[in-house]
């Protein structure tokens, strides 16, 4: 039976909630190998509610752009029947608002109230929220009487059974659709045996769906295990994390496939979305896992585009292919026309660091272009904005001024943006990856060779549940939490229509 809103969570099998791993790419590919449902990874409510919903011709999605145009949530038509966007939240004001910003692109709305590492419990989300269920309940009850779409939760067991079936009877009288149930408490690693008997329990305790997860590990390896696993837990449904992050092809009734089969699948889609090329390395790595030392995974670490990965995998035809019809709607879709105000030229650009080799940047291309021109050098006038610490700068070029409507973290990047600008409505060269021949015609760049830039680093482990294993890859690919926190985390830009 489908829920209100037409979502079915009985007998189903779905992708878990997995930061860093369950952006589109991944969501897609589950579904082509038979997930039924999708989640995508937990996404906090303090930075989606600052988003602004945007249609991405150029890819076919639909962004949500955080205001400083970084793509917080990308979803496209193929999955919006079966994507569950899943939110880290402790305010069911805030949980609402942005449940409404997303309702009409999502099948349901799903709350994080099971994940227990830091950053989602500092700020009461997570599993915090197992130690006050009266918050719970206010979150979930805000959400299913605001909401046309089904609204469920996932949590973890708690340490005693009655405690556990007592939190989900109150849960379940808030209205919601389903509860996922990991059968693990707070405290617990996957080293520790899943809670089979509370899973139980749980599932006899309450009417709605209850979606087991946490079996990756000791019961389930391929879609044939799915079913003892479905009836070792009396659960209506199985939720799949580890083990498809590994190899998504577990979705699969006919079997496993090749993981460098499933590799390539992946890229394709990673490739057709533009996904960011960081995130790429890391879910491939995921994929790779004692393999990721070998020669294919060398070649992945070392890799810095979407190009370069396509590279490694002998695709690089596929990613031309892809880049040309991308071109072919980019010109359907013709950039902003410069507007000039108050003797001020904007456009609204962006200066992306990944799209320039080392020591080539638009401000040395147009410091060259003015010294060969014999005029001053670039002026940069660079304000902050305190509330959110984003920069906007504004640079003088032979006494005219240029700027990017657009806000940039650093005030460095914010002067890139406006020297981009600059050399945009001048129509020269950039400095971009591709642009050697233009750069050649017109002189510039001369002084500085393109150089080799070193790898870039992969990423931290991701939320959901990881073993001893999966530490020992993540050492070997040099991840970082730092990095992983400010370069990853729905770390696709939003792309304006600019060639």
């Amino acid at each position: 039976m489908a829920a209100p809103g037409g979502l079915c969570f009985r007998d189903i099998t779905a992708l878990a909630p997995m930061v860093r791993v369950g952006t589109l790419p991944m969501r897609l590919l589950a579904l082509d190998y038979g997930a039924d449902i999708v989640y995508c990874e937990e996404l906090i409510d303090i930075k989606m509610v600052t988003c602004e919903r945007v249609v991405n011709e150029e890819l076919n999605t639909v962004d949500f752009v955080a205001p400083d145009e970084r793509v917080m949530f990308r979803t496209c038509e193929r999955e919006r029947d079966r994507v569950v966007f899943q939110m880290g939240t402790a305010d069911p004001d805030r949980a609402l608002a942005v449940a409404l910003l997303v309702e009409k692109d999502v099948a349901a709305i799903d709350v994080n109230m099971g994940c227990p590492k830091e950053y989602s419990t500092k700020g009461g989300m997570g599993a915090a929220l197992l130690s006050d269920p009266d918050k719970i309940e206010a979150i979930l009850t805000k959400l299913v009487q605001g909401l046309s779409k089904p609204v469920t939760c996932k949590i973890r067991i708690l340490p005693s059974m009655e405690d556990t079936v007592r939190l989900v009877q109150r849960i379940e009288r808030t209205g919601v659709a389903a509860i996922a149930v990991h059968g693990r408490t707070r405290e617990e690693r996957p080293k520790h045996p899943l809670h089979c008997d509370f899973l139980k329990a749980v599932s006899v305790a309450v009417g709605v769906p209850v979606i087991a997860n946490g079996g990756s590990l000791d019961m389930v390896k391929s879609f044939e295990d799915v079913a003892a696993f479905r009836s070792a837990t009396g659960a209506a449904a199985v939720m799949l994390a580890r083990a498809a992050m590994w190899n998504p092809s577990v979705f699969r009734r006919q079997g496993l496939l090749p993981v460098q089969t499933v590799m390539e699948d992946y890229l394709k889609y990673a490739v057709r979305y533009d996904n960011h090329a960081f995130n790429t390395k890391y879910c491939l790595c995921q994929m790779l896992r004692d393999k990721v030392e070998s020669e294919m995974g060398k070649r992945v670490k070392t890799a810095q585009t979407l190009s370069d990965i396509c590279a490694a995998y002998g695709m690089q035809a596929y990613y031309e292919e892809l880049q040309v019809l991308l071109r072919s709607r980019r010109g359907l879709h013709p950039p902003e026309t410069p507007v000039t105000l108050g003797g001020v030229t904007t456009m609204a650009l962006r200066f992306h660091r990944r799209d320039y080799p080392p020591e080539i940047t638009p401000k040395m291309f147009l410091l060259e272009w003015s010294r060969k021109e014999k005029l001053e050098q670039p002026h940069y006038h660079t304000v902050d904005r305190p509330q959110d610490r984003l920069f906007l700068s504004t640079v003088t070029v032979d006494n005219k001024q240029y700027r990017s409507t657009l806000w940039e973290k650093s005030k460095k990047g914010a002067e890139q943006a406006a020297a981009l600008v600059c050399l945009r409505v001048l129509r020269l060269p950039e400095g971009r990856r591709g642009e050697e021949q233009e750069e050649e015609e017109s002189g510039l760049g001369g002084k500085r060779k393109r150089a080799v830039a070193p790898p870039l680093p992969a990423a931290a482990p991701p939320q959901e549940e990881q073993e001893e294993e999966e530490r020992e890859v993540n050492k070997k690919i040099h991840l970082s939490d730092r990095e992983a926190e400010t370069e990853v985390t729905n770390s696709n830009h939003h792309k304006t229509h600019v060639p």
